[in-house]
């Protein structure tokens, strides 16, 4: 098949591929409500609002079609299953492109991760888009377990699946000209950039988006969100496991500010997605707080298209790849079929994928760990202590007093004050570093984890020595993943062998020991919703206010460790 038989079927000339008959289509451009049919040949969209003759012909009377929706920036290595078990999930829902950065996996696998992710997305149903990575490791205060520099992203970028170089988290070393991230700039200079700059306003915002950063997905308040518009960046409204922002940024989307912002996720589990939804989810959210619903589909689809340089879809319309989500409400966004890629998606789409091996097995090398190196020295009573924001990747930077008890500083349920711990697991130099955090609301046992942004070195928070190293450990026997002990024993856990970030399993199975977790977490006291991606962004230096990583606590407003 080629060009001139597109142009042939559009013209009525020859038999389409597909054709959807007895829908309306709604226009991205003029909001207007167009009848007629829709004509798919070759994976693309060659004829609407006509009458056309199809091979297959599939009629969606009393549904509106709009775009495949775009979620814009994601890990898709937080969603904790494969980009295949991905793919199955959040297709059905609509999502028909997924820009993902694999900076996870990079973090412990480098290059290999990057390259895994860009073989599997050859074979997917949905259209997964990789950019490369730019901050591994995120800042000079974590030990990772890969770097990349200028010379190894370039080597990458040649693979069709790249739109250019992923969130450029490290906005000091760019403001501040470190030489590292400017080689980097230079490399990518003139394609796409991503940004993540979070409360960066004023001069530093003007020098971030001189580097050439087109877009921004850590706006959490719409005042800031409107001064990175003003300044010419992409605002992402992100709703994510964690991070949710959607509500704060919700009153700034509208028709006239569309066209300039997109909708992400950003690190969304299987438990949030059965439970909620995805991109169909942030959709229906924001059209029932009252948001134009044309802008909402607009920032979900052509606005997401344009923004990343996407020009072949985000319309329904002659020439652009056949993306298309048929929906018996607008309101509701709840998808009744899917295309992508002029390919109905369903089992028989999926059992027709090519799955390749994964990388980055038996990758948690951390060192046997007791109760003794939970403790956590000083003499000074005041104490930095990281506040929980739920809700929110920002945390506080809080000054407690603790009193010093035979040489340590020990938890306190009583003012919800937990140990926190980062555990090196590259197998690099076996750093331990403690410290304390407030929010999480434990009163017994631990938690802890291999995903733990963006290093992934193990991150545990407890009340009980004995249980941090019980879960520590348990860690290293299971490949990664999530642990919960309690009184001597692991009381719930979920393997993630790939790279101590992903299971093996499907994303049902990876659901239903969630809820398992989830469960046993509360029942040692937490009243966070989601404690295990929350456990995972206090260990991210990159993210105001105090954080934790392998080498200590860290002040990321002054970005240095304390």
């Amino acid at each position: 098949m080629g060009l001139e038989e597109r142009i042939a079927v559009a013209r009525g000339e020859g038999v389409a591929d597909l054709v959807l008959r007895g829908a309306q289509t709604l226009c991205m451009v003029t909001g207007a409500r167009l009848g007629g049919d829709v004509a798919i040949h070759d994976g693309q969209i060659v004829g609407v609002g006509e009458a056309y003759e199809g091979a297959r012909v599939i009629d969606l009377s009393g549904h509106v079609l709009v775009p495949g929706f775009i979620d814009t920036h994601l890990h898709i290595e937080s969603s904790l299953v494969t980009p295949y078990e991905f793919d199955r999930c959040v297709a059905p829902r609509g999502v028909t492109t997924a820009i993902c950065d694999p900076h996870e996996i990079a973090n412990v696998a480098g290059a290999e991760g990057i390259r895994y992710f860009q073989r599997a997305s050859e074979h997917t149903v949905m259209d997964i888009r990789v950019n490369l990575s730019s901050c591994v490791p995120s800042t000079h205060m974590e030990t990772s377990g890969a770097s990349l520099d200028a010379d190894a992203l370039l080597a990458l970028r040649d693979h069709p699946s790249v739109v250019g170089l992923a969130e450029f988290m490290n906005f000091p070393g760019v403001i501040h000209r470190d030489p590292g991230c400017m080689a980097k700039l230079h490399a990518f200079a003139g394609g796409h950039i991503d940004g993540h700059a979070p409360l960066l306003s004023g001069r530093d915002l003007n020098a971030y988006c001189a580097a050439g950063i087109s877009t921004e997905h850590e706006a959490t308040s719409a005042e800031e969100a409107r001064e990175k518009l003003q300044k010419g960046l992409r605002v992402l409204i992100r709703e994510g496991s964690v991070s949710k922002d959607m509500v704060a940024l919700a009153p700034l989307l509208s028709p006239t500010t569309a066209p300039y912002m997109c909708l992400c996720t950003d690190d969304r589990n299987p438990l949030d997605i059965a439970e909620h939804g995805h991109i169909d989810h942030i959709i229906r959210s924001l059209i029932a707080m009252g948001c134009d619903m044309l802008a909402v589909y607009r920032a979900a689809t052509l606005s997401a298209a344009e923004a990343f340089g996407l020009k072949d879809r985000g319309q329904i319309a002659p020439g652009k790849r056949a993306d298309i989500v048929a929906l018996p409400n607008l309101a509701t966004c709840r998808a009744a079929m899917v295309i992508c890629g002029g390919q109905v998606v369903d089992d028989a789409a999926f059992a027709g994928r090519q799955v390749i091996d994964p990388v980055a097995r038996e990758s948690v090398r951390a060192p046997k760990v007791s109760a003794q190196d939970f403790r956590h020295a000083g003499n000074a009573p005041e104490t930095p202590v990281i506040g929980i924001i739920e809700g929110k990747i920002i945390t506080e930077h809080l000054r407690l007093d603790i009193a010093p008890d035979g040489g340590d500083k020990r938890p306190d349920p009583a003012r919800d004050l937990a140990r926190v711990a980062v555990i090196e697991r590259h197998g690099k130099n076996g750093n331990i570093a403690t410290g304390f955090v407030r929010g999480f609301g434990l009163r017994q046992g631990a938690i802890a984890a291999t995903v733990a942004h963006d290093h992934h070195n193990i991150v545990a928070v407890g009340v009980e020595y004995d249980d941090l190293a019980l879960a520590a450990n348990r860690l290293a026997e299971i490949e990664g993943g999530f642990v919960v002990a309690q009184g001597g024993k692991i009381i719930a856990e979920l393997p993630l062998p790939v790279a101590g970030l992903m299971a093996l399993d499907s994303y049902e199975e990876v659901h239903r020991r969630l809820v398992a977790l989830r469960a046993a977490a509360k029942s040692l006291g937490v009243t966070l919703e989601e404690p295990f991606l929350q456990l995972a962004f206090i260990a991210l230096p990159v993210i105001p206010h105090l954080k934790i990583t392998d080498y200590g606590m860290v002040d990321v407003d002054k970005f240095e460790v304390i």
